[in-house]
């Protein structure tokens, strides 16, 4: 059964919500994120990770916060955790730029 995430579904983008689309290509896999990254979002996710992992280990997968407009501790965490899985995060606005900086750089997250 396909979760809203899977079919790029707005999972009404309203106060607190996250959209996950998933674009796959031959090269790569791409997951955009748009909302809150936050609460019971961070477990949905953490879902639709672990499928793309399943389901293609050879592909990279990247993962673009460009439209997150806030990511909790427990986020941060995931994100680290994806990161560390292999994901490249990449995002332009200045605060999910630095979250992925402290990642990378191996900061406290």
């Amino acid at each position: 059964m396909a979760t809203l995430a899977q079919l790029g579904t707005p999972i009404a983008l309203a106060a607190g919500m996250l959209r996950v689309r998933i674009e796959k290509s031959p090269r790569d896999t791409l997951l955009r994120l748009d909302g809150r990254l936050a609460g019971p979002w961070v477990s949905e996710l953490a879902r639709c990770w672990a499928r793309l992992r399943d389901e293609d280990r050879a592909a990279p997968i990247r993962v673009d916060l460009e439209g997150v407009t806030f990511v909790s501790a427990a986020g941060k965490a995931l994100l680290a955790r994806l990161h560390e899985d292999g994901a490249l995060l990449t995002a332009r606005a200045c605060m999910t730029s630095a979250i992925i900086e402290e990642i990378v750089n191996g900061r406290q997250v």
